[in-house]
């Protein structure tokens, strides 16, 4: 026997939408139902603990029907919008441009549209949900010795201090510039430069500074580049008026003048210019080998002067010791007896022949030497 009806029984986590002749009629509660065959109608059954979706109809069919909207979350994301779902206050995604309904019979249904035209993630977004998002922001991370410049489509915003951003992928573009701000140092090695008596001369010259403006920074293109040049120049200028000796001489004060120099353009570039100094002055070979020269010829005059200092002082002293023992004779017997002391320091035996005691022959042999002296 063909059947003449058929029975639709809707749960309690469920709910029936009817259709006649696959139009929409009505949203059909937890109970049974019996719809005769020939109606022409028909029941889809839907689970509320997922989103409201009919395949094949377009969510402004049921937007008439109040009492099917009353349960019902419905939220419209326009196209410069992002929508993100909670569901009982938890995230469970982000929601593209479009039109979603969700039922909220079992669980609560909230949305945050963000509007994608600020690309700047709202602090309302907690910490917890934005590394969810990266499939359509993105982050940027800025150390404690840095700083970034934000640009939306190359128009400057804002300065960003260190931490964490996000952005969203939309219309604007984000550009996040990060500048350096640590002691930085730059070299210049084997420049060549001419001092005023036309000796060519190689520096090797270091340079530190501190970034305080970034922006300022950012607006002069080639910035180590400029900086360099300038370097440069206060060099050769500076150079070009000492002569090769006077800038042996005064090598530590070329740092000092640099400095100040450049410290004259701080605020220009945006830095502080903290120190300046040479490191090597390179000459070449001949002019190497010549000064080497000079320097040789400058060290043995001074070791004869010494020399010479010091042959006139002992020979002074000897004067002085002879005048002494010439006015005195103890002394003069003194001076004998030291020098017997010292022969006899480097004699292994001394013979002694003829009467009398050593001390006595001793004498007698110094008494006649004393004698040949003064003959």
């Amino acid at each position: 026997m063909k059947r003449l009806f058929k029975t639709v029984i809707i749960k309690n986590d469920e709910r029936g939408l009817l259709f006649e002749k696959g139009s929409y009629v009505k949203l059909l509660r937890p109970g049974v139902y019996r719809l005769a065959v020939w109606s022409g109608r028909d029941v889809i059954v839907m689970d509320t603990a997922k989103p409201f979706v009919v395949k094949g109809k377009d969510l402004s069919v049921f937007r008439h029907d109040t009492e099917l909207l009353n349960e019902l979350s419905v939220v419209d994301v326009e196209d410069h919008e992002y929508a993100l779902h909670y569901e009982d206050g938890r995230f469970i995604s982000l929601l593209t441009p479009g039109a979603y309904a969700f039922w909220n019979t079992l669980k609560r249904h909230t949305f945050k549209l963000a509007d994608i035209r600020e690309p700047e993630l709202s602090k309302e977004i907690g910490a917890s949900v934005q590394p969810k998002l990266m499939a359509y922001c993105t982050m940027t991370e800025i150390a404690s010795y840095e700083r970034g410049l934000l640009f939306f489509n190359n128009v400057f915003q804002r300065e960003l201090e260190p931490g964490k951003y996000y952005f969203w992928k939309g219309p604007v573009s984000v550009q996040v510039k990060i500048v350096d701000l640590r002691r930085q140092q730059l070299d210049m090695t084997g420049q060549e430069m001419m001092t005023e008596d036309k000796v060519t001369l190689r520096l090797n010259f270091v340079c530190q500074y501190r970034i305080t403006d970034p922006l300022k920074s950012l607006e002069i293109r080639g910035f180590e580049e400029q900086v360099y040049i300038m370097l440069q120049l206060i060099l050769r200028e500076y150079v070009g008026t000492l002569r090769l000796d006077d800038l042996l001489r005064v090598k530590q004060g070329v740092g000092t003048y640099v400095l100040e120099k450049l410290s004259e353009k701080n605020e220009t570039f945006g830095v502080e210019f903290l120190s300046a100094g040479v490191k090597d002055i390179i000459l070449p070979g001949e002019v190497r080998d010549i000064l080497n020269t000079v320097l040789l010829a400058e060290k043995k005059a001074q070791a004869n002067l010494i020399t010479r200092r010091e042959e006139t002082a002992s020979t002074r002293s000897l004067l002085n010791t002879a005048k002494l023992m010439e006015e005195n004779g103890t002394l003069y017997r003194l001076k004998e007896l030291e020098f017997l002391e010292k022969i006899c320091d480097r004699i292994g035996s001394i013979s002694l022949t003829g009467g009398g005691n050593m001390l006595e022959q001793l004498n007698s042999f110094l008494g006649a030497k004393a004698e040949q002296g003064k003959s």
